[in-house]
């Protein structure tokens, strides 16, 4: 039963884009260097292939600041490849001056394999290989960012590096059979332990998560920040959903006066009291505020560019409809989430 189970939890986990976003290609006339054809080129930015300990080749893109004084290793969320997420991670490596590098898991994207909770902690743990080895990254320079599904492989390698800078929860999960049932204890069969995980982090860590996310409640947030040994100010979005909370102005202020107070003090993410700063999490978005929000180009629709704060009131406005945000790390069907089968 047991097993059947946590098979039946592993398959609701992962959607991979079917078919993926993009392709990867060797360009002969530079060595062979790979790029993808359906995201801008760009200087700053490498396409790598990682093996992993288990046998897959996965897909991973590093975009460097030239002033960045951390770097930042992105899991993403379970219904998103790294074509959907390129200019989302452009846009947090202009913003936050820091190097990023995302991937893709196994099965998702050009990434070989298929998607299952080890392989994706096989996969993070190359990424982090990679970010040692290729580019002399730290663990005291790294902050781990984990959003929906992407909070598993995040919290377990939190979990066995005691000298991070720091760790982002962008509306994480419990546990992936908490998130489909409401068990109080965690079974052996369960995947995605967060909640065993959480307390085995030694630095500061970063709680998000929408006050109305219908996929994964706010309660998983709240629960995974109480647990937390070293808290930082959490974000509980007001009005926020499961794929949508880059669109509010306070996600990104927030996120930036995280990563500045890493910088800032190494006691801030060591010490034992709770760091604290002006919380934004139950203001509403206004006409001054706009220049926080994330305005990506063609990847938003011409009235979202001029107005977010239009797109905002009509998405409250019309609360039955499925959420579309085009940066939406997690996109899933309206079926699946009405079930809250998708996280």
């Amino acid at each position: 039963m047991g097993g059947v189970t946590s098979s039946i939890a592993a398959k609701f986990a992962f959607f991979p884009p079917n078919p993926p976003s993009y392709t990867v290609v060797a360009d002969e006339s530079c060595g062979g260097q790979l790029y993808m054809p359906e995201v801008p080129r760009r200087d700053d930015v490498d396409v790598l292939k990682l093996r992993t300990r288990r046998g897959n080749d996965i897909v991973s893109v590093h975009i460097k600041h030239p002033k960045a004084a951390a770097t930042l290793l992105y899991s993403h969320g379970n219904a998103a490849d790294l074509g959907q997420m390129f200019e989302l991670f452009v846009e947090l490596s202009k913003r936050l001056r820091i190097n990023l590098m995302g991937y893709d898991y196994s099965g998702y994207g050009q990434s070989t394999g298929k998607p299952t909770e080890c392989n994706t902690y096989a996969d993070i743990d190359a990424a982090y290989k990679c970010l040692k080895e290729q580019y002399g990254v730290k663990d005291e320079q790294l902050i781990l960012y984990g959003q929906s599904v992407g909070s598993g492989p995040t919290l377990d390698l939190a979990s066995r590096l005691p000298n991070l800078r720091g760790v982002v929860l962008h509306s994480p999960i419990l546990s992936g059979m908490r998130v489909l049932y409401p068990v109080k204890r965690t079974y052996w069969f369960d995947i995605y332990k967060n909640i065993d995980k959480i307390g085995l982090v030694n630095c500061l860590v970063l709680v998000i998560h929408g006050t109305e996310d219908e996929v994964v409640d706010c309660s998983h947030g709240k629960q995974l920040w109480e647990l937390c040994k070293h808290k930082y100010e959490p974000l509980w979005v007001s009005g926020g959903g499961h794929c949508n909370l880059e669109l509010y102005p306070q996600f990104i202020r927030h996120l930036k006066k995280f990563v500045q107070s890493l910088g800032k003090s190494k006691e801030a993410a060591n010490g034992s009291k709770k760091t604290t700063v002006d919380s934004d999490s139950q203001s509403k978005p206004s006409e001054r505020e706009t220049t926080d929000s994330f305005q990506l180009g063609s990847d938003l629709p011409e009235m979202s560019r001029n107005s977010l704060d239009s797109r905002l009131e009509k998405s409250k406005k019309a609360k039955n409809k499925p959420e579309k945000s085009r940066m939406s790390t997690d996109r899933f069907d309206r079926f699946r989430r009405k079930k809250g089968l998708v996280w």
